[in-house]
């Protein structure tokens, strides 16, 4: 994705926020806000930020999977469904 096309000085923000923010809501593209000509902070609407944070999390529990594979800490499928059915039949 190209970021070149979203870019806004801070001084436009702040004279026209409203309308970057629905326009964010609606291109669900983020903005990259500039100070002095170098680019500062990144701001995007809600909807895509709760999307990243969902998959960031996905991605968290893969590879904290994957080292425990790593480290040998595994148990065979039956084992774990007996144990699940035990705990349901027990509840």
């Amino acid at each position: 994705m190209q970021y070149s096309s979203q870019v806004k000085p801070i001084s436009q923000l702040k004279a026209h926020a409203a309308e970057i923010l629905l326009d964010l809501a609606k291109r669900r593209e983020p903005l990259v806000i500039t100070q002095n000509g170098e680019a500062r902070a990144v701001l995007q609407d809600v909807v895509s930020y709760e999307e990243i944070q969902s998959t960031l999390a996905l991605l968290k529990l893969l590879a904290l999977g994957n080292r425990e594979i790593e480290e040998g800490r595994v148990r065979p499928l039956k084992d774990v469904v007996r144990r699940l059915r035990a705990k349901k039949a027990e509840a």
